[in-house]
C-alpha cells in the first residue's frame, strides 16, 4: 500500500532527524515514509502483527498500544509532527495537540459524514462531521490546509484533511523573529 498523496505533501517539508509519531501506524506505510527521509519514528497500533512488518527497520520504533483503552502513552513525549491516517477517536484530539512539540506539525487525514453511500467505515462513531478537524484544531493551531469532501482516489470516499501547525510561543510571545 502507497503513501497517502496528502501525507507525502506535507512529509516532503519535514526535514531529517524530525521526531515523527505515526497513530494507528497499521502496516507502517507512512512510518516508512518518514524513516526513508531520515525521521525518527515511533509507530503506535493495536495489532501485534505491524510490530512484525516493522521489525529490521532502524529508524521506526513500534509501540504495541490500544489507544481507546489505555492511558496516552506519550504524556511526557514531544514530537515534530504527529501522523494520522484513516482512524478517529476523538477523545485523542487534546493529547495530539499537547504531543507537538513547538511548531510542530499535524497531518490528519480520516473519513466524514457522508462516507457510507461508498463503503466502510459508515458507523457516525468513526467519520468526522463537517469542518470537525477545522474546527478541532483551528483555534489552537495554524491551518497550513484544510479539505472536506469527496475524493476520487485511491477510491471514491469523503474525506476530511487537514495539515496545521501548533504555535510556537516563542514567535506568539515576541514580533522579534531573531528569538527563532
Amino acid at each position: 500500500m502507497t503513501a497517502s498523496s496528502w501525507v507525502e505533501r506535507w512529509a516532503a517539508s519535514v526535514p531529517p532527524g524530525a521526531r515523527v509519531l505515526d497513530l494507528a501506524c497499521g502496516p507502517g506505510r507512512h512510518a516508512r515514509l518518514f524513516a526513508a527521509r531520515g525521521c525518527k519514528v515511533t509507530a503506535v497500533d493495536r495489532d501485534a502483527t505491524y510490530e512484525k512488518d516493522l521489525a529490521g527497520e532502524p529508524s521506526i520504533a513500534f509501540l504495541l498500544a490500544d489507544l481507546e483503552a489505555a492511558q496516552w502513552p506519550f504524556a511526557d513525549a514531544e514530537f515534530d509532527v504527529v501522523v494520522v491516517t484513516h482512524y478517529l477517536h476523538r477523545p485523542l484530539f487534546t493529547h495530539l495537540r499537547s504531543s507537538l512539540a513547538p511548531a510542530g506539525l499535524l497531518i490528519y487525514e480520516t473519513f466524514t459524514a457522508g462516507n457510507a453511500a461508498f463503503g466502510r467505515p459508515s458507523n457516525p462513531d468513526y467519520l468526522l462531521q463537517p469542518r470537525e478537524l477545522l474546527d478541532v484544531f483551528g483555534p489552537h493551531m495554524r491551518v497550513l490546509a484544510f479539505e472536506d469532501g469527496f475524493t476520487p482516489v485511491p477510491k471514491p470516499a469523503m474525506m476530511q484533511r487537514i495539515a496545521a501547525r501548533k504555535l510556537d510561543p516563542r514567535v506568539v510571545a515576541s514580533p522579534d523573529l531573531s528569538a527563532l
